[in-house]
């Protein structure tokens, strides 16, 4: 059954109209939904009871429950989703000096294949809904209530490639920065793309004030194609050239994330290929440190040679930083909660 939660505030309204319902009826769903975040349409108690068995005749509110949380020392927690086809996906609430930031997943599984990450343990089963999205941030956020807090940031970097879900992502973004919605700022979203060129060239085109951000993890074609299969079908040269058109039309900073892989992508010659490859470009590159997996054999850096590849392309006028490592002492990783639970549940 489809949740409330789909519908953006636009769409909610027109779905009253359509029903023959005034307007406002949508507003106050909307209401209900984001500003008393309710768990059941009976709560929303200004709304006729007719109204209301019509809605739970065809309505769910969360299509999420909660079936696994893991805390690190760091305040980092994890959330392990159960949907109502069954199927389990991850969030992952982050601690930083200028806020809360909630990671969501946009896809069951990923079919993105990159060599590295524990997304692709399992492969993609389907696209999730907008509402399904938007239910990972308001799960977080009814945690925050009871302390009075607030998510500030949200970043869709978590399972599944964004813009292999692009409709759907860019709804649930709409949903979650309206006013009466969650209220987070366009520039406190961020959408992360592994680099698909007709769906960052669309991004561009609907000029928002969503951030976005490019998993590159490698400076040229040849080690990109290996770590990273989406290489292949739309090389460095392509990609860049896309992320001119979005940079021409939006005048907006791109962050670049690049995991540090021990002697894969973290030599100095790399440094200076990703400072080559990106310079001119407004951007900047996030030095991430891998999260292990042990299926995939990767080790991650020292933050010794974490420093010594910052220096390298500081040197070269590339502006980077080191991302804080979250969650070191819990299953970190995307996808790694959600295939340990798999793996138990097949027995």
């Amino acid at each position: 059954m489809q949740s409330l939660y789909d519908f953006n505030y636009e769409q909610i309204q027109q779905y009253a109209l359509d029903q023959g319902w005034k307007k406002f009826r949508g507003h106050q769903i909307f209401q209900w939904l984001y500003r008393k975040r309710v768990q059941s349409i009976d709560e929303m108690s200004d709304i006729s009871k007719e109204c209301r068995d019509f809605l739970k005749e065809n309505f769910i509110v969360n299509p999420c429950k909660i079936v696994d949380k893991q805390v690190s020392s760091d305040g980092t927690t994890k959330y392990l989703f159960e949907l109502t086809d069954g199927a389990l996906v991850e969030s992952v609430l982050m601690i930083y000096d200028y806020g809360k930031s909630v990671c969501v997943s946009s896809q069951v599984g990923c079919n993105m294949g990159c060599d590295f990450c524990a997304s692709g343990l399992l492969k993609k089963r389907r696209d999730l809904t907008s509402g399904e999205m938007v239910a990972q941030v308001l799960s977080v956020q009814k945690d925050l209530d009871e302390t009075d807090d607030r998510v500030s940031h949200v970043v869709v970097m978590g399972t599944g490639e964004p813009f292999d879900n692009y409709e759907h992502v860019m709804n649930f973004a709409k949903t979650i920065n309206h006013d009466l919605g969650l209220g987070i700022g366009g520039r406190h979203i961020t959408i992360s793309t592994c680099g698909i060129v007709p769906k960052i060239l669309a991004f561009a085109q609907a000029k928002t004030q969503y951030n976005l951000a490019i998993s590159l993890h490698a400076p040229n074609d040849t080690l990109r194609n290996k770590l990273m299969p989406i290489n292949k079908a739309y090389p460095l040269e392509e990609l860049m050239k896309a992320l001119k058109v979005y940079t021409d039309l939006n005048n907006r900073r791109l962050t670049f994330e690049y995991i540090l892989l021990k002697g894969i992508n973290d030599q100095q010659i790399h440094a200076d290929q990703l400072a080559d490859l990106i310079r001119g470009i407004n951007a900047y590159v996030n030095l991430i440190p891998y999260n292990e997996v042990d299926e995939h054999g990767y080790r991650s850096v020292d933050r010794k040679s974490a420093m010594v590849f910052y220096d390298r392309l500081m040197k070269k006028g590339i502006r980077a930083t080191i991302r804080k490592e979250h969650g070191g002492d819990i299953d970190a990783a995307c996808g790694q909660l959600r295939a340990k639970e798999e793996k138990k549940r097949m027995g």
